[in-house]
């Protein structure tokens, strides 16, 4: 039941950073709920699987593929570009967690001047989960416009 809660309350709140950055970039008001919905389907499905043991890397790669596949569909029945909807229904998902503990990792080095095993590997690792998440969204949006857009098949 706590976990229920948990994924709603990480739906809601995962919709509306969504709805403002779609807002932000003038998307059609027809196109605002969508983006909430792929928000909110996509951070909370990425919590069920970190809570299934997945890690965010692998979590963040398929639920964008998620978000990418749920796009190309709306994209072709609303008339609008993917874009619409990946770049918002993405943003939530944005590692800003670790990209900040990275950067305040960078600056304690700086001012600290002696460098610390541990200050050092905490650094590396938020700094190399940051850009493998990012990787993982990117690339993970892009292989269904690879698959589903194709003129000729695969093989």
């Amino acid at each position: 039941m706590e976990l229920l809660i948990n994924l709603l309350d990480d739906a809601f709140f995962s919709a509306i950073p969504a709805v403002g950055f779609a807002m932000l970039f003038n998307v059609p008001k027809k196109a605002l709920i969508y983006c909430a919905l792929a928000a909110a389907i996509a951070h909370s499905l990425r919590t069920l699987l970190i809570s299934l043991g997945i890690s965010v890397e692998l979590g963040s790669f398929l639920v964008s593929v998620l978000v990418g596949v749920l796009a190309f569909h709306w994209a072709k029945k609303k008339l609008v570009p993917e874009q619409v909807f990946t770049v918002a229904a993405i943003i939530p998902m944005i590692p800003g967690k670790f990209a900040f503990a990275t950067m305040v990792g960078l600056v304690q080095l700086n001012i600290d001047g002696a460098v610390s095993p541990w200050l050092l590997g905490d650094v590396i690792d938020n700094g190399l989960k940051t850009l493998f998440i990012l990787g993982a969204l990117s690339v993970g949006l892009a292989m269904p416009q690879l698959f589903l857009q194709r003129s000729k098949p695969v093989v």
